[in-house]
């Protein structure tokens, strides 16, 4: 069922630390000091180099690092570049990926028959596990006389279980954009804008009991112009923690009381990096941002427990680039879902099936009569899911699980207690260049795999869901 690889993920530190250290060249001095110790220099210079040799394999060995092909030197830059926290040797990523222990799970082809009652289902149909809570927002629109134009003047959020309607909740003030269940309640948040000498966007975040009822609702006004919430978390204590991002350069990190009110706001400067997910870790949390210029959404910030960033890194490798989608807390550490593919040649409009799309267009009809049979292969060839258990301190990789052919899914711990990581499988695709969201489409079957808290690996089923694919 699995096997032993070697990891293909590697880290590398943002290694900034904000500190300037000013260097005074004396010449005269250095060049008089230098005729006075050249005779003793050379044995000296020997010796000290042996003896960071020794300590450099002593933490080789003593941290499980492999040191086959390195030159001496090499050993030596990688483990200074490890001890400083630096990581930009180049060296440094190839012993990571050679050192950090992971497992590639063997999961079977799909079938033709499988196929074909796959492609007979409706590819766009999200099936929900028995059981799971959906939302879905109605957003309704009026006239405003005094601008002419239509304007959003309710939101109507419907939550769901099985597809049988449990309860729903309007909203005037502001138009829903996310939701989150804990427990009995949902925390719900989005925007509104008000029009006067200039546009304005605030964010907004509500909380709704297992009834409907609005208990609260509340603006952050942290006086910027524009201001989106990314997620809201709730931490053992009762306080919510709302993360959102103002003016597109700013992180901030509003805590507000069980009631509602705002307790206080920390706000980082990140530049224009959008905020994709949020963990609670420890006394602290985990925010994944994203930088949607360059697709890249491997970077994340730990903040402390009142918002302040004490950490940052990036996951990436010479040979493929990471895509996470989910992550979360467990027994202590931090898991992080995503998806790999190679690094593209030519990434054009397409950023991670460029080199799918350059053999489609390859073919003398540029792809028109390009067969499910022949894409799919293609396809599931340029993904591999990952699922990498990582160090809640500094982010390094302590070992990883890897499906072909799958994009990694959500992560969640079942009623047992136990950690689940859905792998979603490319099952079926086709080419659609004429629609303006994607260019392949596509459904994959759900595979759900649970861990202990140790993170092994003690089981596997397929869910028989399926979830749509569009790239």
């Amino acid at each position: 069922m699995k096997k032993e690889t070697t990891a293909e993920a590697a880290l590398f530190k943002d290694g900034r630390d904000g500190k300037g250290t000013p260097r005074f060249r004396r010449w005269i001095f250095a060049a008089c000091l230098a005729l006075v110790f050249a005779a003793g220099s050379a044995v000296y210079a020997l010796t000290a180099e042996a003896g960071e040799y020794r300590t450099a394999m002593a933490f080789f060995e003593e941290n499980r690092l492999s040191a086959e092909g390195l030159s001496r030197a090499d050993v030596k830059a990688v483990y200074r570049d490890i001890t400083t926290r630096s990581f930009t040797c180049s060296r440094t990523a190839d012993v990571m990926r050679h050192s950090v222990p992971g497992w590639d799970i063997r999961q079977a082809e799909p079938t033709p028959e499988e196929l074909a009652a796959l492609w007979d289902r409706n590819v766009w149909r999200k099936n929900e596990s028995a059981g799971e809570v959906s939302y879905h927002v109605d957003w309704q629109y009026a006239l405003d006389e005094e601008r002419g134009l239509e304007v959003v003047d309710k939101c109507l959020l419907e939550c769901r279980r099985d597809g049988v309607l449990l309860w729903s909740a309007a909203f005037t003030d502001f138009c829903v954009e996310g939701t989150s269940r804990f427990g009995g309640v949902t925390a719900v948040w989005g925007w509104n804008e008000t029009f006067s000498t200039e546009e304005t966007k605030y964010g907004w975040i509500a909380l709704v009991d297992e009834t409907g009822t609005v208990l609260w609702q509340r603006r952050l006004e942290h006086h910027f112009n524009w201001e989106y919430i990314g997620t809201v978390l709730r931490r053992g204590d009762g306080i919510w923690a709302v993360f959102s991002r103002g003016d597109f350069k700013d992180l901030c990190l509003t805590l507000l009381d069980a009631d509602g009110n705002e307790l206080s706001c920390v706000r980082t400067p990140v530049g224009n990096l959008g905020i994709k997910n949020a963990a609670l870790l420890g006394d602290g949390y985990v925010v994944q941002l994203i930088n949607s210029l360059d697709h890249d959404t491997a970077l994340l910030y730990w903040l402390d427990r009142e918002g302040h960033v004490t950490d940052t890194c990036s996951y990436e490798a010479d040979d493929c680039e990471y895509h996470l989608t989910d992550m979360i807390e467990f027994a202590g550490q931090i898991y992080l879902s995503g998806y790999a593919v190679p690094k593209q040649n030519d990434e054009g409009g397409r950023h991670e099936i460029a080199q799918v799309l350059d053999y489609v267009f390859s073919r003398e009809d540029y792809g028109i009569g390009v067969t499910d049979e022949e894409l799919t292969p293609i396809v599931r060839d340029n993904y591999t899911a990952v699922l990498l258990l990582c160090d809640p301190q500094g982010g390094s990789p302590k070992t990883f699980y890897s499906v072909k052919g799958s994009l990694g899914g959500k992560l969640s711990v079942n009623g047992e207690g136990l950690l689940e990581w859905d792998a979603e499988s490319v099952t079926t695709t086709f080419f659609s260049p004429a629609t303006s969201s994607f260019t392949i489409g596509g459904s994959c079957k759900v595979f759900r795999y649970t861990f202990d808290s140790a993170g092994v690996l003690i089981g596997e089923r397929d869910t028989g869901e399926t979830v749509p694919y569009r790239r």
